[in-house]
């Protein structure tokens, strides 16, 4: 193994602390639902979803794979690019972490490649097959998520029509312990997965390894500060996953998550990065609308989606910035 140096030891902690910031926001969305329904305590749920996430990020490569190799170039790109992408990440989504503002941390990883990249070594050093799975994430976490949670929703309530409010309560709020921790895992086997994959792309351009390729110990040290990002913060996003966009009991959490998860699941095992945080928004803004149009508070989800719109731009402008930056001081 050649030696690491301080550069490439640098850029590996870029990418740890981005990894964190991932944990912080987007992770956080695995359990909002299940702790403003009052089913678990924060200190429970964040639990949960720590181990949850973990084990997500352990379950599979495909993701990984496509953001390491197939959204640049790993030949046309070098640390200078990758530790732009970073800064932009983390500039931007540790403020909106702060914030209490759920942006898509998948949207601004994938900006600020496209941005460095760009910046690096021209447009050739974008690869079209890997954004066409960006461009169907985009159709997965927005369409698939909100039609999933109106039809679960609507679903619902026709098999439990005849049921008591408090018998449908005492149900799901037992089913969605488990719906949640099917959240937090989708969420590691998609999101988690990201990083672990410009980890790995990190350590081939360094020469440490010499194809791209992830190696257990990758996995492991990025899902564990993926986890801790999840439990140190995340409260405010919490509060406006699960509060601010619509009233939810239990059985609204349940019929979010499992659209969510589903979504992202099946998205994760055919390598397609998607957002997670817009997947299991539109999924809570589909159960709400089952209710009536007014039950989603529109204006809170009109500051959301400007996030969202915002996240890509300013991003890729901003690790294009930096990028740049770095190589007029070198």
């Amino acid at each position: 193994m050649p030696d690491l140096s301080l550069g490439l030891l640098f850029v590996l902690g870029l990418v740890l602390a981005a990894e964190f910031v991932n944990g912080w926001n987007d992770a956080t969305n695995a359990i909002a639902t299940v702790i403003s329904t009052r089913v678990l305590s924060p200190t429970r749920a964040i639990l949960m979803a720590v181990v949850f996430n973990i084990l997500g990020a352990m379950s599979g490569t495909a993701v990984a794979a496509t953001i390491g190799k197939g959204i640049v170039s790993p030949e046309a790109i070098n640390l200078t690019t990758v530790a732009a992408a970073l800064v932009a990440v983390v500039a931007w989504g540790g403020p909106a972490s702060y914030l209490g503002l759920p942006i898509s941390i998948s949207h601004a990883l994938l900006g600020g490649l496209a941005g460095a990249g760009v910046g690096t070594a021209g447009l050739h050093a974008l690869q079209w097959a890997g954004w066409k799975k960006v461009f169907t994430g985009l159709f997965f976490s927005t369409l698939i998520g909100f039609a999933g949670g109106f039809l679960i929703m609507v679903a619902i309530y026709r098999l439990f029509a005849a049921s008591r409010p408090s018998s449908v309560r005492r149900i799901f709020g037992k089913l969605q312990i488990l719906s949640a921790a099917f959240m937090a895992f989708s969420h590691g086997s998609n999101d988690g997965q990201k990083f672990i994959g410009i980890f790995c792309l990190v350590l081939l351009l360094g020469g440490v390894l010499k194809t791209f390729m992830v190696p257990v110990w990758v996995i492991l040290l990025c899902a564990v500060v993926m986890g801790l990002g999840t439990s140190i913060g995340g409260r405010k996003i919490v509060k406006t996953m699960g509060m601010r966009i619509t009233k939810l009991e239990p059985v609204h959490g349940f019929a979010a998550e499992t659209a969510a998860a589903t979504t992202i699941e099946v998205a994760s095992r055919l390598g397609i990065p998607l957002s997670t945080t817009h997947t299991i928004t539109t999924a809570i803004m589909g159960v709400g609308a089952t209710r009536r149009f007014s039950a989603v508070r529109w204006g809170v989800t009109r500051d959301i989606v400007t996030a969202w719109l915002l996240t890509f731009p300013v991003c890729g402008v901003l690790s294009w910035l930096v990028c740049k930056a770095i190589q007029w001081i070198s």
